[in-house]
């Protein structure tokens, strides 16, 4: 009988019972005739007492136990999957000898727990600072570097960097309210458009100020430009000098063009200057920076891509299928709006969201019919999941805000 100490609990097992697995640790030590290789398995041997002694964990290996008397390894839901891994792998032990129905539902298990570690390093990551205390040690003016970073990046660093978090969100919100007014009709006269540009030239000098001086203080400029926030911040300010290169372009293209020439040019030019002006909403993105519902937001959207990727899908197969539908019922009524299969498209989709404009609606019953099954379906596809969305934010957004109060 081999005589097991497993963590201080006694357990016997018969040489011949675990000879019967030759390629487990016990089952090698049941076989090696050296006494050296013998030692080599276990931790500890007690002369006097013949007991070999294991430094691991007695619970899991009852299980293990078991496992050489009845053939079977039995798994409990109570059971950590990675503590349980690594056990059966130390004493040589393969999963297979489970049953199926316990292997199914411990890999299950293995696999969310799994899932569940990635985000959580995920969500760190998402809280890391880019610039850490410890990556500007040894850097050219490291201790000034750290408290601009400070003062810019973290605002809970101090009472400054509080003020200029404030600040960067009120210009953030600013500049949106100024390219709103400047489209009001109201505001487009002289003094007017002189007010809203002189705001806006404020807002960029203060957006180009914070962009440089997160630059200047980085830690590595390869890992600035790669972070999605500063690509935000980046995009917030591209708008502005692209606007005045391009007027300056305008001029100097109007004094030596014909006039014919220098009014499609002045057109083209400022359907860009009305586009890149357009760009200038993206700002509010900055929000997002000092916002954990909106990084929570952002976070559970990269999360859900599959989710949100099948539901788009599902969209598009209604639209294309009731579509296809209302116009073979539809297309010989006089005075139609359903003329075509690409016009019914756009009665599809504001169906299929429950929207219902009204403006293309169904004039015979088998049209009625299929209208009221495209609603149907509509309302089963976006209740469908909402709540999984729901449910994914408000943990996510827990987990960002815990550990936004532990940091």
């Amino acid at each position: 009988v081999l005589n097991i100490n497993v963590g201080g609990k006694l357990f016997q097992i018969a040489y011949k019972v675990a000879a019967q697995y030759p390629i487990t640790r016990l089952g090698k030590l049941a076989l090696y005739t050296d006494p050296m290789k013998k030692l080599q398995l276990c931790d500890d041997y007690s002369v006097q007492k013949n007991e070999y002694f294991f430094d691991r964990d007695p619970s899991i290996f009852h299980y293990i136990f078991q496992f050489y008397h009845s053939g079977v390894l039995w798994v409990m839901d109570e059971m950590c999957p990675s503590n349980f891994v690594e056990e059966i792998e130390y004493w040589g032990i393969h999963l297979k000898y489970s049953q199926r129905c316990c292997r199914i539902l411990f890999e299950e298990k293995q696999d969310e727990l799994n899932e569940y570690l990635k985000i959580q390093k995920e969500l760190e990551a998402e809280l890391e600072p880019l610039g850490s205390v410890e990556q500007f040690e040894g850097k050219f003016l490291g201790q000034f570097r750290k408290m601009i970073w400070n003062l810019i990046e973290n605002p809970y660093s101090s009472v400054p960097a509080k003020i200029i978090a404030v600040m960067s969100s009120i210009f953030v919100l600013i500049s949106i309210v100024g390219m709103t007014l400047s489209t009001v009709e109201e505001m487009k006269h002289k003094t007017g458009k002189m007010c809203i540009e002189q705001l806006e030239v404020v807002c960029a000098i203060f957006f180009t100020s914070e962009y440089l001086m997160r630059l200047i203080a980085s830690s590595s400029f390869k890992k600035f430009l790669r972070a999605a926030f500063n690509a935000v911040d980046l995009v917030a300010i591209l708008p502005f000098y692209i606007q005045i290169l391009f007027e300056n372009l305008d001029e100097g293209e109007m004094l030596y063009h014909e006039e014919l020439h220098k009014v499609e040019n002045v057109s083209k030019l400022g359907k860009v200057l009305k586009l890149i002006k357009l760009m200038r909403i993206f700002r509010i993105l900055k929000l997002a920076r000092h916002s954990t519902g909106l990084r929570a937001f952002g976070f559970t959207i990269r999360q859900c891509y599959q989710q949100v990727c099948c539901l788009l899908l599902f969209i598009a197969m209604g639209v294309f299928t009731f579509s296809a539908l209302m116009h073979s019922v539809e297309h010989d009524v006089p005075g139609t709006n359903f003329t075509s299969i690409p016009y019914a498209w756009w009665w599809a989709a504001v169906s299929l969201s429950t929207v219902g404009y009204g403006d293309s609606v169904p004039d015979t019953v088998l049209g009625r019919v299929v209208a009221f099954g495209c609603i149907s379906f509509g309302i089963i596809l976006n209740g469908m999941p909402i709540s999984i969305l729901y449910n994914k934010f408000s943990d996510y957004y827990a987990k960002l805000k815990a550990h936004e109060n532990e940091t």
